[in-house]
């Protein structure tokens, strides 16, 4: 069951219209109200949102940990909604790497760099030569090969998440989860960190997906998704300009099968919209103004203050 990689599988993950609901006593908590997600195998991308907005339990639907109640989750060709039990372990174990924020979840400290990076070749019975040399391989591409005798409570905080790399990507997964990675390190770690996932990035071929608070984190990858309440709610492309010279940045709101997106809350906030909106379709555009009295059947936009546009 050895993920295909994900250059030759295109769209990697693809979530539609998903569903999560936990029951806490009688009561019903919907997590993920409908999402929809699509990465590309190969990418490095970020998924953004505040505590509560869902993105914890993408991740663990997305890593195996849990099931969604309604809807699509499909990573490299696994079917996460069907799976049973035994096909999930070892979904986790080949399929998927994790880094965690905190470092107990991510290395044993009775072992050194060397026997962490092993072990989970160890356990999916790889020959001790192959396994060798992988070791060795990745320590060097996270650049910690010189430390490989070292135990965790050795290395720095920064050093500590990159041997986490080396372990996540030890069984050669499709994607690769990184929870919070820099959220213990200082800004320099955090900067080696981001530059190793995204050296492993090119070399490997993994897809990366970073779940994170951290709006600044949009600055270290190509495509950053930002989620709310339960959906995903706009997306924000780094792109080069023609010339090369420059990186520009452009945030886009998401529109879901149905047609439904979800305008910023900045937005909503500064044009106190609620309840319901005036809508305009434009050549180019949609115009969007909030439902006001007096504005009758007159189209918004006129010159008397009522037609601050807010076009989407």
């Amino acid at each position: 069951m050895r993920a295909e990689s994900p250059k030759a599988n295109g769209v990697l993950v693809v979530c539609e219209n998903l569903v999560k609901i936990y029951k806490v006593a009688d009561l019903e908590v919907v997590a993920l109200q409908g999402l929809d997600l699509r990465v590309e195998g190969g990418e490095v991308i970020a998924l953004v949102g505040a505590s509560g907005s869902g993105k914890s339990t993408l991740q663990n639907i997305l890593g195996g940990i849990d099931t969604p109640t309604a809807g699509k989750a499909v990573v490299a060709g696994h079917d996460l909604a069907s799976m049973g039990s035994r096909e999930r372990t070892d979904y986790r174990r080949r399929v998927v790497g994790f880094v965690w924020q905190q470092t107990s979840r991510n290395l044993l400290p009775y072992l050194d760099v060397e026997q962490n990076v092993e072990l989970p070749m160890l356990l999916e019975g790889l020959p001790r030569p192959r396994r060798r040399a992988r070791v060795r391989d990745l320590l060097r591409l996270v650049g910690m090969w010189e430390r490989a005798r070292e135990r965790p409570e050795h290395l720095s905080g920064g050093e500590q998440q990159r041997v986490a790399l080396a372990v996540a990507l030890a069984n050669e997964p499709a994607l690769l989860l990184a929870d919070e990675p820099t959220g213990e390190l200082d800004s320099r770690s955090a900067g080696e960190l981001f530059g190793a996932l995204r050296w492993v990035n090119e070399q490997l071929g993994v897809t990366v997906m970073v779940l994170t608070h951290d709006p600044l984190v949009s600055g270290e990858v190509g495509r950053t998704v930002r989620i709310r309440d339960g959906r995903t709610s706009s997306e924000t492309l780094r792109r080069r300009t023609t010339d090369g010279l420059e990186v520009v940045a452009e945030e886009f709101a998401v529109l879901d099968r149905v047609g439904r997106l979800q305008l910023p809350h900045e937005y909503v906030t500064a044009l106190e919209l609620e309840r319901r909106v005036r809508l305009a379709l434009e050549q180019d555009h949609i115009g969007v103004w909030p439902d006001r009295p007096g504005t009758g059947g007159r189209r918004p936009g006129g010159g008397d203050g009522e037609g601050k546009r807010n076009d989407s």
